[in-house]
């Protein structure tokens, strides 16, 4: 299993118009009036519209920004949000991509196709495109790659105690919050991680890294100053080493350089699970070219596909948040963190359904869910079991509105293909 996550798109935004699929109203078919959100600076209202720039700047996408693109489940905020966050970021960096090229028009409500991006809809019409998942926690990058490893975003006042660790769906460091390395104190999640089930249960797993510029900002902005990635530097997105459980178990070398899982893949060595990270330029996040980051992702897909391991592989290709831009279907509500808004995610594997669409309600949490039921007999991440109490509210795994991933796939079909694809498709 091998799940790449990129950064800052919702579903609308890459796949608003995939025939077939839940997408914005009025538009390729879609049933509905087409949607029309306040911009309060021009004293207008912007429907959505085909963005055919290869770079975007989205909006901001803090916990409040969230709160104030749902906008009470009126799906209206996002403008007003990516001009708050424009104003906000340009004080600061005036040189940003979308500052310093003078005043435009914000593009949250832009969306791409099949001519911006064809890889990703040649993936979804061989493949499987799941159209209702959200986001597991309505924030930015850190708190939703904390879940993405354990099920839970939390804030410790007490190293190695979890019991001290309570629910925090924006900052998630500890005082002052400083989420990354660079400076301040360092974070210490004290709670219990998939990677303590995985080696409890001697499951092999990687979490491999892309050196290069970190994609998102410490403090959730549009735009900062770039902060080095790799491997062996703990942070967004790279949070594993701050898990006790990761230290203790001395799982630390599991962290690898993202050029490890290259080799692996060619040689047929690829762990039972993996998660992959992208540096900045390739990340999807804004101002990132869409170009650069779908030549990555084809790339490591392209590279899974001619591995030995294709045959009894299954590709989750997610993006972590909503990066600002909008998006029409209102987040189900689930305890007091989730879920965040849509994203596009699919699943590629040889036993993926073909040109199936999931309307199933889904959240990344579903990923934990599947590990473990295909690899640990449907144990779960749980304190009250595993010996290590902490005050999470749920097991969100075991939340009943969530789906299976496993209907996505056919087990029963002759395994298929690779879908080989170019790195630089046409640009339209």
């Amino acid at each position: 299993m091998v799940i790449i996550m990129q950064e800052n798109r919702s579903f609308d935004s890459y796949f608003g118009t995939y025939p077939g699929a839940d997408g914005i109203p009025g538009l390729a078919g879609h049933p509905g009036k087409l949607p029309c959100v306040p911009d309060p600076l021009h004293h207008r209202c912007v429907h959505p519209y085909h963005d055919t720039a290869d770079r975007n700047s989205g909006g901001p996408h803090g916990h409040g920004n969230a709160n104030a693109d749902v906008n009470d489940n009126k799906m209206n905020g996002f403008v007003p949000q990516a001009l708050l966050g424009r104003r906000l970021t340009c004080t600061h960096y005036p040189d940003a991509p979308y500052c310093s090229a003078g005043p435009r028009p914000s593009d949250v409500m832009g969306y791409h196709d099949w001519r911006e991006i064809p890889n990703y809809w040649d993936y979804a019409s061989h493949f499987a495109l799941q159209d209702h998942m959200f986001q597991s926690d309505a924030s930015w990058s850190l708190p939703e790659h904390l879940y993405l490893v354990s099920g839970w975003s939390a804030r410790c006042t007490h190293k190695g105690d979890p019991m001290s660790c309570h629910p925090a769906v924006q900052k998630v460091g500890r005082p002052p919050d400083t989420p990354g390395n660079t400076h301040g104190t360092v974070p210490d999640y004290a709670w219990t991680d998939l990677t303590w089930l995985l080696h409890k249960y001697h499951i092999t797993w990687g979490y491999y890294v892309a050196k290069g510029s970190q994609p998102d900002c410490t403090d959730n902005a549009m735009f900062c100053a770039p902060v080095p990635q790799n491997a062996t530097t703990p942070g967004i997105w790279n949070p594993l080493p701050y898990f006790d459980t990761v230290r203790r178990d001395q799982q630390l070398s599991d962290i690898h350089p993202l050029t490890d899982f290259y080799k692996q893949a060619e040689d047929g060595t690829l762990p039972s699970v993996s998660w992959i990270t992208p540096a900045q330029a390739v990340s999807d996040h804004p101002p990132a070219l869409i170009t650069a980051g779908q030549a990555y992702v084809t790339g490591l897909i392209n590279t899974i596909m001619r591995s030995p391991n294709w045959n009894s592989t299954a590709i989750f290709l997610c993006w972590d948040d909503w990066g600002g831009f909008y998006d029409h279907v209102k987040p189900p509500v689930v305890d007091g963190q989730g879920y965040g808004l849509r994203v596009p995610a699919l699943v590629i594997s040889p036993y993926a359904k073909h040109g199936y669409i999931d309307h199933q309600v889904l959240s990344q949490d579903a990923y934990l869910k599947f590990i473990e039921d295909d690899f640990l007999h449907g144990q779960r991440i749980n304190p009250r079991t595993d010996g290590r109490p902490d005050p999470r509210p749920d097991v969100r795994e075991s939340a009943r509105i969530l789906g299976n991933l496993a209907n996505d796939f056919d087990f029963d079909q002759k395994p298929r293909p690779p879908v080989i694809l170019p790195l630089n498709p046409p640009y339209s």
